[in-house]
């Protein structure tokens, strides 16, 4: 059985074919952690890993790399006037 996704770029379910057939490279988006964790911290993790383990599943040797930024994104929040690791840090009494 073929896999299908839905292709957000034309409304169609087009048949999954990847680059290099029996391989797929994945690079994903991680969390931005500069607090306490939630539910959308986790979602990345969840809707990922459930993606790897359905290629898997289907014979495709998946390599994944995900991305955790680190404070140098949120550079140009402070740049805003809000600095997250600062506003957290006020709040745990840390400063």
């Amino acid at each position: 059985m073929a896999l299908r996704f839905r292709n957000t770029l034309t409304g169609n379910t087009d048949e999954f074919k990847s680059i290099e057939p029996g391989k797929v490279r994945l690079y994903t988006c991680g969390p931005t952690v500069y607090d306490y964790p939630h539910v959308g911290n986790w979602t990345s993790y969840v809707y990922w890993d459930t993606l790897v383990r359905v290629l898997a599943i289907n014979g495709y040797d998946v390599n994944r790399v995900m991305n955790i930024t680190d404070v140098g994104h949120l550079t140009s929040d402070a740049d805003d006037g809000e600095d997250k690791l600062e506003k957290g840090a006020r709040r745990e009494g840390k400063t």
